[in-house]
């Protein structure tokens, strides 16, 4: 076993309420992550074809909790939690899909002893699960039992804390076993979002560390799980401790934030390590990052209220004072929301309400939310509580605003005319052009990427209308130079319409590199999507980040390993394509891969390089991207994947080039492989 890796993943079947182990040696070639469970979830809940895959609430589902060989250590910002199921918040099909969270869950897995855990099954009643070390059990959780079950998110950890820890403070030292710690567990839970199997649930660690965008906490509740506790006292076994501090100071040294550098007033983007980088603050805070992490993104306020939110949980924008927007944030993560929905939920309500539509007696029933409080702490209390616990317009609002907007008869019309801004899968937009990567990235995917690598350098930080910032050309060609192994085309990164641009085979190339990238080294290793990959770094002279040198440099030195970073790119490939075969076996073809109307009737702004005229500019640009070639497009996409381009099938020859005939015999036997 390479260092970086515990050895072993937990296995829970909850029907059975048996506590199970696999070997990770079995899958450690997948890398960490989302590599290892997608190929897990392969082996329990594809291989076997016991249920068609369609259904996330099926006992049947198996849902991973998974770290990556650098959790644990001191490799900065890598202590994440990959978490995947067959989700419920997609549209039309519940795609088996991905998020993760951040914080301390993840290291203290591995100081457990534990890669992961897997989750399959449905307990005759709730459940909690209580991991100390190598001990584990399956604990009640109620309502005739420790009565967890209808507690929110933060009660519940903090009982479970007791629980497990006594009333210890939390800087005081406490027998675990053999051993003593000064920790408290480590817990993830659904809130009563979860319980009632809401859709856009999620599960919440520590104060606002979430896996949105997938429906995890329905998917919790579905199996009477309340929540996973976690507690370890041992220690993460490194290969090259050396190398791996060495690594860390090379990265500080030469990108990390300098408060005696002029440089820092550059810019202050998310991946620039500006401390506090990215959080929004009304009062005395302090900085506080997740494990491992050299540039921290939250914060902890004096009020208590906004602990530990960031980005998009910054959801209530139009309250009526910075506390009730900081407070609703709270209200959402205690009920277990994924704030992201949230955002287009509050406007699409909001909208018809002014049309008329939506409404005390009007022709959707707005009971029991009181919309002439709109913008008011009660107004988000009432309508989050409403939602949660299916009460009145809540129950349609449970199943994501799509289903809602659906039920209603107003889909496809509001899809079409931009009052639903949900560009694919039932997910809320976010980016989808002219930045197009992330667009094209999510339709052949299974949801919005949510992926910030080359915005960072587009549209915030270097600018060529801007003193002091680098010329478009010199930015395209650094680039070009780190995307391996598909580097030396500058065109990846032409956003114009033109032969080169956002139609072209050279954008097909961009987006299976984000893909392949982002599937090993992002999901899989689990480097944080905030700082890596880099582009362009602010702090440092030549303005030039560390990607593609540092992924592979922190890897190497945790477990020992000698890959390459185009080595990882390729991993990431044979990952990609695994997956596909799981949508495809659950209905994916070619024809679904489409955005919804509105966004080829509306334009959309973006600061964006771009080839024309033979000169390359950097500016703002408004692009509609144009439905036929957009298909175009997809045609270019699938054969550089190798897949057929009529249906978006992996070809044989694919799947065997990749090792995966296994795969490919499985596509074959239900009529699905490409050809």
């Amino acid at each position: 076993m390479a260092g970086g890796y515990a050895g072993k993943i937990l296995r829970l079947d909850l029907t059975n309420r048996q506590v199970l182990t696999i070997n990770t040696s079995d899958y450690e070639e997948w890398g960490g992550g989302h590599g290892i469970a997608s190929a897990i979830f392969w082996d329990l809940a594809v291989a076997p074809g016991k249920w068609d895959l369609m259904d996330g609430l099926d006992p049947r589902n198996i849902i991973s909790l998974m770290t990556g060989p650098l959790a644990g250590t001191v490799t900065p910002s890598a202590g994440r939690t990959e978490v995947q199921s067959v989700g419920l918040y997609g549209y039309p099909i519940d795609w088996f899909t991905r998020s993760n969270f951040g914080g301390r869950f993840a290291g203290m897995l591995k100081m457990a002893g534990w890669d992961g855990v897997i989750v399959e099954g449905k307990a005759d009643s709730p459940v909690w699960i209580n991991i100390v070390d190598d001990k584990v059990t399956i604990e009640d959780a109620g309502p005739d039992g420790d009565n967890l079950w209808g507690l929110d998110t933060w009660l519940t950890q903090q009982e479970i804390w007791r629980r497990v820890s006594g009333n210890a403070r939390f800087d005081e030292w406490r027998e675990l076993g053999e051993a003593y710690t000064t920790q408290r567990p480590a817990v993830v839970a659904c809130g009563p979002a979860g319980e009632n199997l809401c859709r856009s649930a999620t599960i919440i660690h520590d104060a606002g560390h979430g896996a949105g965008q997938m429906g995890a906490g329905g998917v919790f509740g579905s199996k009477n799980l309340k929540a996973v506790s976690v507690l370890g006292s041992g220690r993460v076994e490194i290969a090259d401790p050396k190398a791996l501090m060495d690594a860390r100071l090379w990265f500080i040294r030469q990108h990390g934030y300098n408060v005696n550098s002029p440089l820092h007033e550059r810019t202050d983007t998310l991946n620039s390590y500006t401390p506090g980088k990215g959080a929004r603050f009304y009062e005395a805070n302090r900085m506080i990052g997740c494990q491992g992490c050299v540039a921290p993104c939250k914060r902890r306020h004096q009020s208590g209220t906004y602990n530990e939110s960031t980005c998009a949980d910054f959801w209530y924008g139009i309250g009526n004072s910075p506390r009730v927007v900081l407070g609703a944030t709270d209200t959402a993560q205690k009920y277990g929301l994924n704030t992201r929905d949230l955002r287009r939920t509050y406007d699409y309500v909001r909208t018809l309400n002014l049309l008329g539509i939506l409404g005390p007696g009007k022709e959707i029933e707005s009971a029991p939310v009181p919309l002439d409080l709109l913008g008011t702490q009660e107004f988000a209390d009432t309508l989050l509580k409403a939602i949660s616990y299916r009460e009145g317009i809540g129950a349609d609002l449970a199943d994501g605003v799509i289903r809602a907007a659906e039920k209603w008869g107003r889909l496809e019309e509001d899809l079409t005319n931009g009052l639903l801004e949900f560009p694919m899968w039932g997910n809320e937009k976010h980016y989808t052009v002219p930045d197009v990567e992330r667009g094209y990235g999510s339709i052949v995917g299974d949801r919005d990427i949510n992926e910030n690598d080359f915005q960072f350098a587009w549209g915030v930080a270097f600018a060529e209308h801007q003193e002091g910032r680098l010329p478009a050309k010199r930015l395209v060609e650094i680039m070009a130079e780190k995307t391996v192994p598909y580097n030396g085309d500058p065109f990846m990164f032409d956003y114009s319409e033109g032969p080169t641009g956002i139609y072209s085979e050279n954008k097909a190339k961009l987006v299976a590199w984000h893909r392949h990238y982002s599937r090993f080294w992002k999901q899989s290793v689990l480097y944080c999507d905030w700082i890596w990959a880099s582009f362009i770094n602010p702090n440092t002279p030549d303005l030039i980040g560390y990607t593609p040198e540092g992924e592979p440099k922190f890897f190497n030195a945790v477990t020992g390993k000698n890959i390459s970073f185009a080595d990882g790119v390729e991993i990431g490939r044979r990952i990609w394509n695994l997956d596909r075969a799981i949508w495809i076996l659950q209905g994916r073809h070619r024809d679904m891969e489409k955005f919804s109307g509105y966004v080829h009737k509306m334009p959309h702004f973006g600061v964006v390089p771009a080839y024309e005229d033979g000169e390359w500019t950097i500016e703002q640009r408004s692009i509609i991207l144009d439905e036929a070639k957009v298909e175009e497009w997809k045609t270019h996409y699938y054969k550089l994947e190798g897949w057929d381009t009529s249906s978006g099938w992996p070809t044989e020859a694919t799947l065997e080039g990749l090792d995966l005939g296994y795969v490919a015999d499985k596509l074959k036997s239900k009529g699905k492989l490409g050809a």
